[in-house]
């Protein structure tokens, strides 16, 4: 049977590709030296592997190229990790496979285990155990909700010391491709319905997890942090052999180097919820900017507290986000400036006027609606409906998935349900099949 959330027919190596300003390309052979001095230890399984110190492209030192193309970049905050640096006598560094503001992350091997592993390099600075603090809360919770396995899990941690900080570092087991980008590289771009139900549920299922057994607010559920199950022993395999074989182009500065970042095998099968980094006590007060511009919730716009539904609003945007091209929000004015006020009419032309009661118990409504709740104008309503941006949609009853979304998408967060009663909405149940 045909798996929509896979790209096995496709190359996992040819999913991406970039613009790198290139200056040489040594031709020699690779020389297979060790990164600075290899001291065996006597709890490895494994041995750590040599690689190459010639073959690889060297890029442009004048090209800022991967983290530093992050207008919040600055060098002393990256830990200069190196290709086959040892970290905690356990793990090697074998490739680059992403960066962030807050962190590189790099595929490696457990030489203890024998095993693959994913370390996230945090940025120094304060607030970094923040999801470390998370994980270890979820470790510490003993029960059999199915939901857990559908929440990425913490493996280990440890610190590493830079020239001039300390960096956190967690270990995870390896993941394959975030959905953003698997939908990327499909070539009808987008699914159906009946092909996104299975991972809403799944995705519902972690939701229902996190809220009522953790009690943790996700706050960041978008597509790219939906990642597709670890890819095949055999990718990875194939993976890092590639590492050796044809090393990463990089760049080479002063005191570090800046590595591009490879291209991760795929992974197949339903998208597991990833990046904690963002999430929240449910039982603590809430009220800071949380959630993507465009998914953020009405009562993330209007500046007012804010608790486990907006979880549930981001749930109704993924799902619509993986079967429709068009975007449910576009909020955006001259210049490609998201802007607060385009997103709120255009929630109006969607969902109707708000309550009263909800514009009562929001901070900022008074920016937009009077007292008696009438929109002021200081942004034109447009003409724009479900029902039009849905035309595109493929799949049986798409009126029921309007029907369902809108029940997830409503001003009052009081009024979304849960993310139980959302999963066992019968439109979203319908075409499930039970094991026996």
């Amino acid at each position: 049977m045909r798996n929509p959330w896979s790209l096995y027919s496709k190359s996992p190596y040819s999913l991406l590709t970039r613009r790198l300003c290139l200056t040489s390309s040594l031709s020699k052979p690779p020389i297979l030296t060790p990164f600075r001095t290899v001291v065996s230890s006597a709890k490895w399984t494994s041995a750590p592997r040599l690689f190459p110190t010639s073959g690889f492209k060297l890029l442009d030192p004048s090209c800022s190229i991967e983290e530093e193309t992050l207008p919040t970049y600055s060098p002393e905050k990256y830990y200069p990790v190196d290709q086959g640096e040892i970290f905690n006598d356990r793990y090697q560094a074998l490739a680059k496979v992403g960066f962030g503001v807050t962190s590189t992350v790099w595929f490696a091997r457990d030489l203890v285990e024998s095993t693959y592993v994913i370390l996230k390099i945090y940025v120094s600075g304060q607030g970094r155990e923040h999801e470390l603090n998370i994980y270890k809360h979820l470790d510490s919770i003993e029960t059999d909700h199915p939901g857990k396995k559908y929440v990425r899990s913490l493996v280990d941690h440890f610190y590493v010391d830079g020239s001039q900080h300390r960096h956190l570092c967690l270990v995870h087991k390896p993941l394959g491709i975030n959905a953003s980008e698997l939908l990327q590289f499909r070539s009808e771009n987008k699914m159906t319905l009946e092909d996104m139900k299975p991972a809403i549920r799944q995705l519902l299922g972690a939701v229902d997890y996190l809220h009522s057994i953790a009690h943790l607010i996700h706050t960041d559920i978008q597509l790219k942090n939906l990642l597709l199950p670890a890819p095949s022993h055999a990718a990875l395999v194939d993976f890092e052999e590639r590492q050796v074989n044809s090393p990463a182009a990089r760049k080479v500065l002063g005191d570090r180097k800046i590595y591009a970042t490879s291209h991760f095998p795929a992974g197949d099968g339903l998208p597991l919820l990833g990046d904690l980094g963002e999430a929240r006590f449910g039982d603590e007060e809430n009220c800071d900017n949380i959630m993507p511009d465009y998914y953020r919730a009405p009562e993330v716009i209007l500046k007012s507290n804010w608790s486990y539904k907006v979880d549930i609003w981001s749930v109704a945007m993924v799902a619509w986000d993986i079967v429709s091209p068009n975007t449910v929000i576009q909020g955006q004015v001259r210049d490609g400036i998201f802007d607060d006020g385009v997103h709120i009419a255009e929630l109006v032309a969607l969902l109707g006027p708000p309550p009263l009661e909800f514009l009562k118990n929001v901070h900022m409504s008074w920016v937009f609606w009077d007292e008696s709740g009438n929109w002021k104008n200081l942004v034109p309503i447009p003409d724009r409906n479900f029902e039009k941006l849905a035309a595109t949609i493929r799949g049986e009853d798409v009126d029921g998935f309007l029907r369902w979304l809108r029940l997830a998408l409503q001003w009052n967060p009081d009024d979304r349900p849960t993310a139980l009663d959302l999963l066992m909405d019968p439109w979203l149940m319908r075409g499930l099949t039970m094991k026996s």
